[in-house]
């Protein structure tokens, strides 16, 4: 058969016999290379001048091995190569605009909106001066407010009362209306006392914005520490008359009144009572520090805005009843941009700093004070993420008046 066979491919054979043996030969020579500078490194350094002359002999055939590499890198890009290999969308069409990341873009136009604002910031410095003054949050009678001081002060004393009135109910000295007056007693002196010293008082516009964030913070405390009390008294005689179907799922952490927890919680960043929560391990003093100069940097940016632009424009504008009805609509669009960069710089000094620096201090662990509510689709989520701070509490307590209500209605029942 050999015999048979043609010239042609005879020398076919002979030619992929011969590309066979090159390869294999490259294949090894590049196999010895490496062995030969691998053992370089873990010889002794006496014998460090032999494998120099080693190298040096195998030089040749690394520069063969790396042109023989760069020859195939070029070949991935010759021009006889196809470019177009598959079909593919523009990364702007409808199809995939939504199925790649978009930081790039963002990122623009946050350089954008800060060259354009510094712009107007700098114009409006330019054409009407520094119109920031002092005397609109501090006053020659800041530093002497002191029925504001003192009654700051003095909110303690509520959820002090309070905490007695509960003590009293666990002690069954108190009976269950006798306690719902009380404690709707305390919460309404909790907020009306400060607003009664804000108002007999001549006092500077931040002393009384900050004391009354205070008092309506401890009125919805007072409020959680009541109906969680109450929820908690009526586990326990569920338990005592062993109706398992009412026992609600806290019922491992049985009801008693803990001074220590209610000072935790007066000071804690929630509106939520219970009588533990989660912790982290320890304080980060670095963070802390860190997210204070943040703190302090947007409360001035707040302020900024505040003088510079908003009151400007609110003193110089008429009454809206008695102007023209498109100067009006004017002065408001006019004022939508400022407020909402105060609304802004409010949002994140309150929810995010503060009440980060705090939790941080206290070693509380659930810092979910807000969700992405700049995701919300409808005006519902968006009230229900941007403030779960709030939004927590009024859960518990639309769930506790329901069951208050399901509770009467089964002692009717009874009763009937």
């Amino acid at each position: 058969m050999a015999a048979l066979e043609s010239p042609e491919n005879h020398i076919k054979a002979t030619a992929t016999s011969t590309a066979t043996t090159s390869s294999s030969s490259t294949t090894s020579d590049l196999n010895f290379s490496v062995r030969r500078r691998s053992t370089t490194v873990t010889d002794s350094p006496s014998t460090e001048m032999m494998e120099s002359e080693d190298l040096k002999s195998n030089g040749k055939e690394c520069d063969k091995v790396t042109n023989e590499n760069r020859s195939d890198i070029k070949f991935n890009y010759r021009p006889s190569m196809p470019a177009h290999r598959g079909v593919r969308e523009s990364p702007l069409s409808s199809d995939a605009i939504f199925k790649q990341s978009h930081a790039g873009l963002f990122n623009l136009c946050i350089v954008v909106l800060v060259a354009i604002n510094s712009r107007l910031i700098i114009e409006n410095i330019i054409k009407y001066g520094w119109l920031i003054n002092g005397g609109f949050w501090f006053s020659s009678k800041s530093l002497r407010d002191w029925p504001l001081f003192m009654c700051c002060l003095s909110l303690p004393a509520f959820p002090f009362a309070a905490y007695l009135v509960e003590k009293l109910a666990y002690q069954n000295y108190l009976p269950k209306l006798v306690v719902v007056f009380l404690h709707t007693i305390i919460t309404t002196g909790s907020l009306l006392y400060p607003v009664s010293v804000i108002l007999r008082c001549d006092s500077a516009f931040l002393s009384g914005v900050t004391l009354m964030l205070i008092s309506c913070i401890v009125w919805l405390k007072l409020v959680s520490y009541a109906h969680t009390n109450s929820d908690m008294r009526a586990i326990a005689k569920s338990i005592d008359r062993e109706d398992v179907q009412s026992i609600s799922p806290c019922v491992g952490n049985p009801y008693d009144t803990y001074f220590k927890s209610l000072v935790y919680f007066m000071v804690a960043p929630t509106l939520c009572y219970q009588s533990s929560y989660p912790r982290t391990e320890s304080v980060r003093k670095g963070w802390v520090v860190q997210q204070f100069v943040k703190l302090i940097i947007f409360t001035g940016f707040m302020g900024f805005i505040i003088e510079q632009y908003i009151n400007p424009i609110v003193k110089n504008s008429q009454h809206p009843f008695k102007g023209n009805l498109l100067y009006a609509i004017e002065r408001v669009l006019k004022l939508s941009v400022p407020n909402l960069y105060v609304w802004l710089c409010m949002f994140y000094c309150f929810f995010h700093l503060w009440l980060n620096i705090l939790a941080e201090l206290l070693r509380f662990g659930d810092r979910e004070f807000y969700k992405d509510w700049w995701n919300a689709r409808t005006v519902e989520e968006y009230w229900r993420m941007w403030n779960m701070w709030y939004s927590r509490m009024m859960i518990k307590e639309n769930n506790n008046s329901r069951r208050e209500r399901e509770r009467e209605r089964e002692w009717w029942f009874i009763s009937c």
